[in-house]
């Protein structure tokens, strides 16, 4: 009788244990599920209240405070600065354009390089803000000059393997005379919205994780060739020897965030009551950018192919993108291979690394697809709650697939 009992209780457990298995919860989804669109609206509403934070200047300075503060509240404890030398850089030209012709291929949505597209320029002028608020805030401006500028970050340290991380990271810095909403305090946000995530009780990852918040990119890319130059030959070093402390883990992968909340689509020629082009001073077609995003709004995931480490880097993006699919709830992703002129490029010959964005940077962003980048209306209030979840999506799509190649253990 015993041993029928025993032979009983061996079959229902055999039989318990696979389900058992397949009901454990998955700690990659709790975690995404903790992302909300209120708080990362919040988290991007209290970076708009220093103005377009323009480097060098007090709005710039006490935005990243406030980082800092934040970051500290999160539990992110361990925050550090990086501070480097910043030479004010040439000043560029407007950029130029090939001229679009009234009812030609262009105004038509044909073109010879970019299809349909409007004009892109970046703002200097602080009275074509019309909030007196908001301008006063942005007052201080160029010249502003060479000096001492800094970036944030802070670690979480992994649990098995602390001399190894990834970097999740972002500029902070903007211009323009506006908020920089979306350019980049859309991407800060995430990084912020990620390091609160990771730091609170219960999460354990195996690798580090290093959440970066970038200055100068506005300026050439500054901080994060500053960050690259100053402790590229550090990584993997203990320190102190037998301490098991690693300032500097090995890069594993580098993932940029820069511009997340606006897929509205190409620019199309404004009409008048007669269905005709309506033409500005110059006899250009006037090109507006569709209201509501487009119904193949997706989040960017780019790598350079150019690069050393394009085959390591297009790796990294793919585990993007299936993380992507697995645990985005609105936005799918695409994968590109174009990446260009954002943080993650100081990067790429060194370690895997792309960029997350809401357009392809060269194609779409580069052909005015944003008419807010860089302009008075990028700002919390020209974005939906359309757009914010385009942002949150990518949110989605980093914590999930970091928190695989980390090796994430969440015990709520």
């Amino acid at each position: 009788m015993l041993l029928r009992t025993f032979i009983t209780w061996l079959c229902l457990a055999a039989l318990a244990a696979p389900l058992q298995a397949q009901t454990a919860p998955d700690p990659i989804a709790q975690l995404v599920g903790q992302l909300a669109l209120d708080r990362y609206k919040a988290t991007i509403l209290g970076l708009t209240r220093f103005g377009d934070r323009r480097q060098g200047t007090a709005r710039n300075r006490a935005a990243l405070d406030w980082i800092e503060a934040q970051l500290k509240s999160y539990g992110c404890s361990n925050t550090e600065r990086l501070a480097y030398d910043f030479t004010e850089p040439a000043r560029r030209g407007p950029v130029q354009l090939q001229p679009l012709r009234a009812g030609g291929p262009a105004a038509q949505g044909g073109g010879t390089l970019f299809g349909r597209r409007a004009p892109t320029s970046v703002n200097t002028d602080p009275m074509a803000q019309p909030d007196e608020r908001l301008r006063a805030l942005n007052a201080e401006g160029p010249p502003l000059g060479a000096g001492t500028r800094e970036s944030l970050y802070c670690t979480k340290i992994g649990a098995t393997h602390p001399e190894e991380m990834y970097i999740v990271s972002a500029h902070m810095d903007g211009l323009g005379y506006g908020e920089a909403a979306d350019d980049d305090a859309s991407g800060t946000a995430l990084v912020m919205e990620l390091a609160r995530l990771f730091s609170q009780p219960g999460v354990t990852t195996e690798r580090s994780i290093r959440f970066i918040l970038w200055n100068n990119e506005e300026t050439g890319l500054n901080g994060a060739y500053a960050y690259v130059a100053q402790r590229q030959a550090l990584q993997g070093i203990e320190s102190p020897k037998g301490s098991g402390r690693y300032p500097e883990p090995t890069w594993l992968g580098m993932i940029q965030h820069d511009m997340l909340l606006f897929d509205h689509g190409m620019p199309v020629p404004k009409l008048d009551a007669d269905g005709k082009p309506v033409l500005d001073a110059r006899g250009q077609p006037v090109m507006i950018a569709p209201k509501g995003q487009r119904a193949e709004a997706d989040v960017n995931i780019e790598f350079q192919a150019n690069s050393k480490l394009a085959e390591g880097s297009a790796r990294l993006a793919w585990t993007l993108r299936a993380a992507n699919e697995k645990y985005a709830t609105d936005y799918p992703a695409a994968v590109g291979n174009r990446m260009t002129n954002t943080d993650s490029t100081p990067f790429m010959d060194l370690v895997p690394a792309i960029s997350v964005r809401e357009n392809e940077r060269g194609m779409q962003i580069g052909a005015g697809w944003n008419p807010h980048w860089h302009q008075p209306t990028d700002l919390f209030t020209s974005y939906s709650d359309q757009d914010f979840l385009l942002g949150l999506n990518a949110a989605q799509t980093t914590l999930a697939a970091v928190a695989q190649l980390a090796g994430l253990t969440f015990k709520p």
